[in-house]
């Protein structure tokens, strides 16, 4: 008689035999072989969207649901823009680059805002698509401060002390005049000044930067003032309030130094100079 265990045995080792995968062999070969596939099917796509295949078929897709919308109506009939004072409208539509009919949701504002901004004028743009088939630009446009020369060349200036580009100078010719390599970083600040004394400082013609540090201020009568570096609102209060006094600008005067605390300076056309101080009460602080 044969042995039970051995038979038992001999049947576990057939049974072995005819199923050489376990589990875990199972798997193994699954992973493998999706990692493959996967590995095949990226390959084929990289291919595919290198050549431009894919990408052309999306934008057959893209253009083909656009025409949907369009004729079902989202499709542009007006473009309306409010704020628009400098800025040419033929230059606004050409940023916009749209026709009428054109996909209303084809229409990129953020695309069409950063080129409006980059027009000249423009220092802010409120771009938006106003559905079913309204296109609505909002701007707010760059204010001219002063003329700025600089090696000769007169520059329009805005608030910020920034260059406006291809605007003319002599389409701005009654704006404020100021010389100097740093003078539009300061251009608000000695506008102001001067504007504090409107009798004063409708008489002027320039304002010119010195070495980075103070103004000189140039009448319309060929008259300089020399402003100090420090605290020069005082200085020209009191210039102002000694004009009004005594009418210093009435004689015979080429030059105002005002930098000494504690007096005011003239000079004639003879060349002689003539300390003031002595004839006018109080201080310029």
């Amino acid at each position: 008689m044969s042995d039970p265990k051995k038979t038992r045995r001999r049947k576990r080792i057939q049974k072995r035999r005819s199923f050489p995968f376990s589990d875990t062999n199972w798997r193994r070969v699954f992973v493998g072989t999706a990692t493959v596939a996967f590995c095949a099917t990226a390959a084929v796509t990289t291919v595919l969207w290198t050549n431009g295949w894919i990408p052309e078929q999306i934008t057959r897709a893209q253009e083909n649901l656009y025409g949907m919308t369009a004729d079902a109506g989202l499709k542009v009939q007006d473009v309306l823009v409010e704020g628009r004072n400098r800025t040419k409208a033929a230059a606004i539509l050409t940023k916009l680059d749209v026709e009428r009919g054109t996909p209303i949701l084809a229409f990129s504002p953020e695309e069409a805002k950063l080129k409006i901004e980059a027009l000249p004028w423009v220092k802010q743009a409120v771009v938006e698509r106003r559905l079913p088939n309204v296109i609505y630009v909002n701007l707010i446009e760059r204010e001219p401060l002063a003329l700025w020369q600089q090696d000769g060349v007169l520059h329009v200036i805005d608030q910020e002390g920034d260059v406006i580009e291809s605007s003319k100078a002599s389409n701005f010719a009654k704006l404020p005049l100021i010389v100097g390599s740093d003078a539009p970083s300061y251009a608000r600040e000695i506008l102001a000044l001067l504007e504090s004394e409107p009798e004063l400082g409708g008489q002027v013609e320039a304002a010119v930067r010195v070495s980075g540090r103070r103004w000189n201020i140039r009448l319309n009568n060929g008259v300089d003032v020399q402003l100090p570096e420090e605290n020069p609102e005082a200085a020209w209060s009191f210039f102002a309030r000694i004009e009004r006094e005594e009418g210093v600008l009435e004689r015979d005067v080429v030059l105002v130094d005002l930098r000494l605390r504690d007096r005011l300076i003239v000079r004639t056309s003879s060349g002689a100079a003539k300390d003031k101080g002595q004839v006018v009460k109080g201080e310029k602080t």
